[in-house]
């Protein structure tokens, strides 16, 4: 249970008759179910090319958020760019050449879409088939093509979905994009619940462990608030405070070791404690982007799996030290 007066979520809805987009109030709190979840819903604004401007410029910044440093280039610079991406050749350099060159061409695409918004404010109406806005698609579709290089700030992999957003604002209504989002939380909070369980088997039921699940167990659910709230919400001041000082409570745990532990035992125990640790930094990385990481989560789970694996003799007595 939270400990903020944060009421709990409804249970995850799977049978019943709901389907994708249905609406329902919780606590004075509109929500829309997808996919077995119900997620806090937001009304989309009015279908303008100033509202996918200031949705482009809002998913520019989130983009360079969650990546690797250094690869927030200038939309002017783009051809000083491609040329030292093309230049290079040693092959680790230039995936940090294409990250740039990706970083630039989604710079160059909201530059474009600026200017179209400012013509628009000024009486021009510029058609779909315009110059401007096929040089805008094609900007936004190179650096998609190119985002398989860029890494998540984590030096982790690289997140498709982040890159794939201002394509959709384009190329869609503000509202079916509203729609999409609601669908990538939903996988993501499912993500986040298949990580937690995870943790809860494989190390939070062992004895060495003891009050660890409830930690993770607070730190999940408020995960998933943190995954659909938008930081203009007034409940962001209080969702996130929470989020923060629970993942910080399972960074903080100890273990129990115990006096008579061999030192192959408590090794175990202390790959355990990171192994906890690791899933926590996973679940603020899901919970931050809002989509899922395939890649990380995998590497995740095989590492607990492994870990269960090597509990067992363990958990058989052969721990202690004769």
């Amino acid at each position: 249970m939270s400990t903020s007066g944060e009421k709990e979520r409804p249970a995850p809805e799977r049978s019943g008759g709901f389907v994708n987009g249905d609406l329902k109030e919780f606590d004075g709190t509109w929500q829309i179910f997808y996919d077995g979840y119900w997620i806090r819903y937001y009304e989309p604004p009015p279908e303008s090319f100033g509202a996918k401007k200031k949705l482009l410029d809002a998913l520019t910044r989130r983009t360079f958020h969650h990546t690797e440093p250094g690869i927030n280039t200038p939309g002017d610079r783009l051809d000083q760019v491609r040329k030292a991406y093309n230049d290079e050749t040693d092959p680790q350099r230039k995936r940090v050449n294409a990250a740039m060159l990706a970083g630039s061409l989604f710079n160059r695409a909201t530059d474009i879409f600026t200017a179209i918004v400012d013509l628009e404010e000024h009486g021009i109406i510029v058609a779909d088939d315009d110059d401007l806005m096929q040089q805008c698609e094609q900007c936004l579709n190179e650096a998609l093509s190119l985002c398989g290089h860029v890494k998540h700030h984590s030096g982790e992999e690289g997140v498709d979905e982040l890159w794939g957003e201002p394509v959709k604002v384009f190329t869609m209504s503000i509202a079916d994009y509203y729609r999409s989002r609601y669908r990538k939380i939903a996988q993501a909070m499912k993500e986040i619940d298949r990580v937690g369980e995870v943790i809860n088997e494989t190390i939070c039921r062992l004895p060495w462990f003891e009050g660890s699940h409830e930690l993770v167990e607070d730190f999940i659910e408020i995960a998933k608030h943190e995954s659909e709230i938008l930081r203009s919400d007034p409940d962001y001041l209080r969702i996130w405070p929470e989020f923060v000082a629970d993942g910080e409570k399972i960074l903080e745990y100890r273990a129990r070791i115990p006096e008579n532990a061999s030192t192959s035992l408590e090794r175990h125990i202390k790959r355990g404690t990171n192994l906890l640790c690791a899933g926590k930094n996973l679940i603020t990385w899901i919970s931050n982007i809002r989509v899922p990481m395939p890649v990380s989560t995998q590497h995740y789970l095989r590492k607990c799996e492994a870990y269960r694996n090597n509990t067992r003799k363990f958990l058989k007595g052969r721990g202690s030290r004769k």
